[in-house]
């Protein structure tokens, strides 16, 4: 084995680091996120907290269930809640708490920076922000990214530090480069947006990590049965859509509703 291999090797995580990561982030799912999924899931329960379409809500219930009863737009409005945007968001919330929380050994103490890590990959010292998903930032963020990054180089020259464009990286926990929206390919422009796979194996020094850990969290989903919570939501949506929007005027309440 080269000199290269064998430096490559040395700064691969161990097993146990590794396996560390994957238990905080185990318990991060566990104590933060699943809780705030239940919570999300709770508030389905109020007709009230849902801004109804006077267009859509009767279409979307027929296409999945092919009617527009009260219990098939009651589904039709809890399920993409529930498994959809207010999962997505509730991760997307958390991400500065799970670099806190899971990847406590690589925490940046610099402002404007999530962690800092040596690219396995490069064996160069990464400065990195942390995004959940490939279509997370806006058009505002690249300017704030761009911004710190600049902060930071600046601050290097003044304390005679080697910092490149290259290592001052956006890293997206999970999706394809492909996925990554105009916004990230704004920033490409001047810094590496890492994406799902590599980021992992350059984190870690492991090519399989990615499937390892997102398949970790997945386990998580094992020790929680939500089928009772959504059930007793969805009926509760129901009545209120019968006592609130019969039949006869649900078109016109939903369109009240609206305005």
């Amino acid at each position: 084995m080269s000199e290269e291999n064998n430096q490559l090797e040395q700064q691969e995580l161990s097993e146990i680091e590794l396996n560390a990561i994957i238990e905080r982030a185990k318990d991060f799912f566990r104590n933060e996120i699943v809780p705030n999924h239940i919570a999300r899931t709770e508030e389905c329960r109020n007709l009230s907290n849902f801004r109804l379409n006077p267009f859509l809500d009767k279409y979307k219930a027929t296409f999945i269930k092919g009617n527009d009863n009260p219990r098939s737009i009651a589904e039709a409005l809890v399920y993409p809640r529930v498994i959809g945007t207010s999962l997505n968001t509730i991760f997307g919330n958390q991400v500065q708490k799970f670099c806190h929380v899971v990847l406590e050994g690589f925490s940046s103490l610099i402002p404007g920076l999530d962690i800092e890590f040596v690219d396995k990959i490069d064996g160069r010292r990464k400065y990195c922000q942390v995004k959940a998903s490939t279509n997370t930032i806006n058009s505002g963020d690249v300017k704030t990214i761009k911004d710190h990054f600049t902060d930071i180089r600046n601050l290097a020259r003044t304390n005679n530090a080697n910092i490149g464009f290259n290592d001052l990286i956006v890293g997206v926990f999970y999706g394809e480069p492909e996925e990554l929206n105009a916004h990230y390919k704004k920033v490409q422009l001047d810094h590496p947006v890492i994406v799902g796979a590599e980021f992992w194996h350059r984190l870690t020094g492991h090519e399989d990590f990615y499937n390892r850990i997102t398949g970790a969290i997945s386990e998580v989903a094992l020790e929680y049965d939500g089928t009772e919570l959504v059930e007793s939501v969805i009926v509760d949506l129901e009545r209120q859509i019968e006592n609130s929007l019969n039949s006869d005027n649900l078109q016109a309440s939903l369109f009240d509703e609206e305005n």
